[in-house]
């Protein structure tokens, strides 16, 4: 789903960067080669949950005065294998679609060469 969505809303198609890890995806700007998000499936215990089965993960860029808002929804965790001041990695399992997606257009804008404030996920919440 979250492939066709990428492709569809960007008309970006994933990247397999590396041989170890043929299901990791990256999706990157084509004028800036920019990344906007990646996807994953680390074991879950090396992404800092209790279990060790793979989950599957979409780190997005976010802005850093959301983070802390972020960090406290379910299925939003610190970045795997990237600037946790500046990413974040989204349980795909867990969070409902509007919300990934609402985070991965911001990811985009915050990635592009000139982009466009993204909304303040504080401002949603009061």
């Amino acid at each position: 789903m979250i492939l066709t969505e990428i492709e569809s809303r960007y008309g970006v198609l994933p990247e397999y960067l590396w041989r170890k890890y043929p299901d990791y995806a990256v999706f990157r700007h084509a004028d800036n080669r920019k990344w906007f998000a990646v996807l994953m499936n680390p074991p879950g215990s090396k992404a800092g949950l209790p279990q060790a089965e793979a989950v599957w993960l979409l780190n997005v860029k976010v802005q850093p005065e959301n983070l802390l808002i972020l960090r406290g929804m379910d299925g939003v965790l610190p970045a795997y294998h990237m600037n946790k001041s500046h990413w974040a990695s989204l349980q795909l399992a867990l969070l409902p679609t509007a919300t990934i997606l609402e985070l991965l257009d911001d990811s985009f804008q915050l990635t592009r060469k000139r982009f466009s404030q993204p909304r303040n996920f504080h401002d949603d919440l009061a």
